[in-house]
């Protein structure tokens, strides 16, 4: 495993439970790229560029949805990508990037939450951790990076029942 300390990462912003908020009706709606609070409070010197893509509740998202998210992949010139994803479809969304995108040497990691990130007891900041330090240390390729592991997106699944990402 080749460490390969980046100095900036582009974030690509789909929306999902990671960004839901409640609006004055009291309706969870999908906000802001919240990664965007989530990194400003980290300590480093790697720069971060936030694009919001999408603002979708993953279980809307077609393939019309992934195609403009592979457009905004293919877009970006340096080789460390995060996707903030609705975890629903997460799996679904990583295999369609490995089939339509021009990867090259990219590394690309989809990371999500189960809980909004606006929530105290949300799993965003772990999971937003877990997938930048993995940008660092894996070879080019889709990956999701959820609940402290790392899957290839080729062979992830979610079980929804236990809210976990498992190897098919």
């Amino acid at each position: 495993m080749a460490i390969r300390n980046t100095d900036k990462i582009t974030v690509l912003a789909t929306g999902g439970t990671i960004d839901k908020e409640y609006n004055f009706d009291s309706e969870m709606v999908i906000g802001e790229p919240y990664i965007r609070s989530i990194l400003d409070r980290v300590i480093t010197d790697v720069e971060f560029e936030i694009r919001s893509v999408l603002k979708l509740d993953s279980l809307d998202m077609v393939n019309a949805d992934r195609d403009q998210l592979v457009a905004a992949l293919n877009e970006v010139e340096g080789d460390r990508v995060l996707i903030t994803h609705g975890t629903d479809t997460m799996p679904e969304t990583g295999r369609y990037l490995l089939q339509h995108a021009e990867l090259g040497e990219k590394v690309v990691v989809l990371c999500g939450s189960i809980q909004p990130a606006i929530m105290r007891t949300s799993d965003a900041d772990f999971n937003v951790g877990a997938a930048v330090a993995a940008l660092n240390l894996l070879e080019p390729g889709v990956y999701i990076s959820m609940s402290g592991r790392i899957f290839d997106a080729a062979t992830v699944r979610k079980d929804r029942s236990r809210g976990i990402f498992l190897e098919r």
